[in-house]
C-alpha cells in the first residue's frame, strides 16, 4: 500500500486527499501551515504544520498542492528524500526552476506527475483527437474568465502574489494546444491590465496572449479574475483548421467561478466542410472524479514503472510559453522561444 503525504489543504489538496482516501492509500499525514476545517472523511488522519514534520513519516508519494512559488522547492526536497511526487500546476514559477525539478526527477528515478487535470478528462481527450483528425495548421481560441467574489476572489488574490491568471490557468489550455499540434512554439506576445487596487501594483488580473508555432498554427488565450469580470463568453474553446473546426458546446457551466464548470464539455460541435456533427458526451466526470483519476495515474505510474519523461517535458513546454507571455505583458515586447 502506498504511503501518501498531502501538502497544502486548500481546495485541491483536500480533493487529492479524498481521492487517496477513496482509493485505499495509506495517508500518513496532511500538512497545512494553519488549522483548517476538513471534510469528515479526512478528519482522522495525522496533521502536521510543516513539510519537514510531514516528511518524517517517510512517505512513498508526496502530493503538493501549495501555492505555486513553493512547488519546485518542495518537489525537489521530496524526490531527494526518496519520495515520488504529484505536484499541482504550474510546476514552478520560472522555467529554470521547472527544468531543475525535471532534472532531479531524472537523476533520482522518482516519478513526477503534474496536475494537468484535462489530460484525464475523456471529453478533452476526444476534443484533441477530433482536432488532430482535421489536420494543421490550427487556430486555437480559448479563454477562461472568472467573475470571482468573496472567498473565490480572496483565493485569486492570494494566487496573484506569485502567478498571473494567464500563467496559473493558461498552462492547462496551452498544454492542450501542444497535444494537438506537434509543431514547436516560436513566438509569444501578450498584453494585460491591472483592474483592481486590491492586488500588487506590479500584478495584473486580466491578460491575453498569442502564440505562433513553427507550422504556422496560431493560438489566443485570455484569462481574467475578479468581481469586475464579465460572464459573457467567459468560456470559449475553439480549434480551427483548413478542414473545419471543433468546439466545446452544449454544457451548462453555471457561474464562471464554479470550479466544476471549468472542465465541462457536454458536447463537441465538429464542423467539416461537408457538414456539421454534434458529439454528445453524457455522464462527464466531475471535479472530484478527475482528481481521483489524477491520483490513480500517479499510483499506476509508480506500480508499473511508467516512463513519465514526455509528461514532464510537456509540462515544462506549456509553462515556458505562459511565462513568456507574462514576460511580454510586463515588457511590452514579443518573446522569441
Amino acid at each position: 500500500m502506498t504511503r501518501v503525504l498531502v501538502v497544502g489543504m486548500g481546495n485541491m489538496g483536500q480533493s487529492h486527499a479524498l481521492a487517496h482516501h477513496a482509493q485505499g492509500s495509506e495517508i500518513v499525514g496532511l500538512v497545512n501551515r494553519s488549522p483548517r476545517d476538513l471534510p469528515e472523511a479526512l478528519q482522522g488522519y495525522p496533521r502536521f504544520d510543516s513539510f519537514e514534520a510531514g516528511m518524517e513519516t517517510n512517505p512513498d508519494l508526496v502530493v503538493i498542492a501549495t501555492y505555486p512559488d513553493s512547488h519546485a522547492d518542495l518537489a525537489i526536497r521530496a524526490m531527494e528524500a526518496g519520495a515520488h511526487v504529484f505536484v499541482e500546476k504550474p510546476l514552478a514559477t520560472t522555467v529554470a526552476d521547472a527544468e531543475r525539478v525535471a532534472k532531479v526527477a531524472k537523476a533520482t528515478g522518482r516519478k513526477l506527475a503534474i496536475g494537468y487535470i484535462l489530460r484525464h478528462h475523456p471529453s478533452w481527450i476526444r476534443l484533441i483527437a477530433e482536432a488532430r483528425k482535421l489536420g494543421p495548421p490550427y487556430v486555437f481560441r480559448m479563454n477562461l474568465n472568472q467573475q470571482s467574489t468573496g472567498p473565490e476572489w480572496k483565493t485569486h488574490k492570494s494566487l496573484m502574489e506569485t502567478a498571473s491568471p494567464i500563467v496559473d490557468c493558461g498552462v492547462h489550455y496551452v498544454d492542450v494546444w501542444c497535444q494537438v499540434t506537434d509543431a514547436r512554439p516560436v513566438r509569444v506576445q501578450g498584453m494585460g491590465l491591472r483592474l483592481s487596487d486590491e492586488i500588487a501594483p506590479d500584478m495584473y488580473n486580466y491578460g491575453q496572449f498569442q502564440v505562433v508555432f513553427e507550422d504556422g498554427s496560431v493560438g489566443w488565450y485570455e484569462a481574467g479574475w475578479g468581481p469586475m469580470m464579465s460572464e459573457t463568453a467567459f468560456f470559449v474553446k475553439d480549434i480551427i483548421s483548413p478542414n473545419g473546426s471543433v468546439s466545446i458546446s452544449d454544457a451548462d457551466k453555471g457561474a464562471s467561478s464554479d470550479i466544476d464548470g471549468h472542465s465541462k464539455v457536454g458536447g463537441l460541435l465538429v464542423h467539416r466542410l461537408g457538414g456539421d456533427e454534434m458529439i454528445d458526451l453524457p455522464d462527464e466526470p466531475g471535479h472530484q472524479e478527475l482528481c481521483d483519476a489524477e491520483q490513480a495515474f500517479i499510483l499506476r505510474a509508480i506500480a508499473e514503472d511508467t516512463d513519465l519523461d514526455r509528461h514532464v517535458a510537456d509540462a515544462v513546454t506549456s509553462l515556458r510559453i505562459c511565462l513568456a507571455a507574462d514576460e511580454s505583458v510586463r515588457t511590452g515586447k514579443p518573446v522569441a522561444l
